[in-house]
């Protein structure tokens, strides 16, 4: 159900909480009729109608959703529950485990550095981290695996574009993905900071660097870089360069006891085939270092400040976050036709390449669903996604608890639903 239509049905301490979120979102961000800004009511009233649905079969717990065009918020709807067994209503500040969608902030906090003349997009990973210098190549030749040299030693470039030569080691059965740790999360919770550069220290590369793009445990080693030349612990640096600025209360690498009773959580099994669920921080087992890649909480509201402050071309609220001309690089595609060709991962769609950070749409076809040329997005294992429109300056948010097979079709859906409600 809409988080305008609960004022009847939901307790008195959750509506408070309710009404309270809704009331600073008004306060940040103007809330205007859609037909002001070129899309319909009715029809983005759609995305209330889908999703319910889902949540009324029991296909997803809930979710909160916001769309904004041209500066204004358009759409903002919390549906259905934050605790699918407690049945507690979907607060419009819920806080959701985020998972990959971590990789675009520590992609913007690199870039930080790279504006103030800290590091260089060429720079080798080894410059920054000792241990993970001279990487060399597996090759897997029968049962045996072997190791070239690299052509190059990955760059921090390389990193921000996924195509260092690392891997998750859960994304394949090779012998060189079983020498990598299985997932962002999986590290963050199991090892520390120097345990995790250790392992990746003794794993070679899948493929040669800038050869191919492979999603990968690159970003929580951008992480690592961040701290080794800003002197801070990776949480601290966005804190004070990236949260606070864009007044993102509610995002961090915890969630602290006080906001426990607005932690989403999803179904213990996957509706769909029944498999056991998995959720970072769900258990409150504490992480051993801030993994950049895959373990930030957030909100939706927050998360519509990071999109929009990269909608306004890196400021917002008057504070420059980023330089325009950087984030400008950052969302153009930095793969070109040779690397596409050697990439077959399912992760980055057709008509889409990757920017530093991002994903880009490199031509209005191909993707099997709606957008504009050079829209760019990213999304978390965990059910959560987000695109940013410049062509339509448009920008939306999508927060749910929903790490199974729904999200093949959540997002989508999305993305079609915000897209035909726009009328000019």
């Amino acid at each position: 159900m809409g988080h305008r239509h609960l004022l009847t049905a939901i307790p008195s301490t959750i509506l408070v909480a309710l009404v309270a979120c809704t009331s600073v979102l008004a306060e940040t961000l103007p809330v205007t009729a859609p037909e002001k800004v070129g899309m319909s009511k009715a029809r983005l009233d759609q995305i209330t109608t889908v999703f319910k649905e889902e949540i009324d079969k029991n296909q997803l717990p809930g979710a909160v959703i916001g769309v904004v065009r041209r500066g204004q918020l358009v759409y903002f709807e919390s549906l259905g529950y934050r605790d699918p067994t407690s049945k507690d209503a979907m607060p419009a500040n819920a806080i959701f485990a985020i998972a990959s969608m971590t990789k675009p902030m520590v992609s913007i906090a690199i870039m930080m550095l790279h504006d103030e003349g800290k590091l260089l997009l060429s720079d080798p990973v080894g410059k920054f981290l000792p241990a993970l210098a001279d990487r060399k190549v597996g090759v897997v030749k029968g049962d045996t695996l072997e190791t070239v040299a690299a052509i190059h030693q990955p760059t921090v470039q390389d990193l921000l574009r996924h195509t260092s030569g690392f891997t998750y080691g859960g994304r394949g059965d090779t012998p060189v993905h079983k020498l990598w740790p299985a997932s962002s999360g999986t590290s963050g919770t199991t090892m520390t900071s120097q345990e995790f550069v250790a392992t990746l220290a003794k794993a070679p590369l899948l493929y040669q660097p800038g050869t191919v793009w492979d999603y990968s445990l690159s970003v929580d080693v951008l992480g690592l870089i961040v701290e080794a030349v800003s002197g801070k612990p990776l949480a601290a640096f966005l804190q004070e360069r990236l949260w606070t600025p864009l007044g993102m209360v509610d995002t961090g690498f915890s969630v602290p006891e006080a906001k426990k009773a607005r932690h989403a959580q999803a179904f213990a099994n996957d509706p769909r085939n029944g498999k056991p669920q998995f959720v970072l921080q769900a258990d409150g087992k504490p992480l051993k270092f801030d993994c950049g890649g895959g373990c930030a909480m957030s909100t939706a509201p927050d998360y519509l400040r990071f999109a929009r402050m990269l909608a306004n071309g890196g400021t917002l609220d008057g504070k420059r976050i980023i330089a325009p001309r950087t984030l400008a690089m950052m969302t153009t595609d930095q793969l070109g036709a040779d690397v596409r060709a050697r990439t077959t991962s399912p992760v980055l769609p057709k008509g889409y390449g990757f920017g530093l950070g991002f994903a880009v749409r490199t031509q209005p076809g191909i993707a099997a669903f709606a957008g504009s040329e050079g829209d760019y997005y990213w999304g978390g294992a965990y059910g959560t996604y987000f695109w940013v429109d410049p062509k339509e300056q448009l920008t939306a948010v999508l927060m749910a608890a929903a790490p199974g097979e729904i999200r093949a079709q959540n997002v989508p859906t999305l993305r079609n639903l915000v897209m035909q409600a726009i009328t000019e």
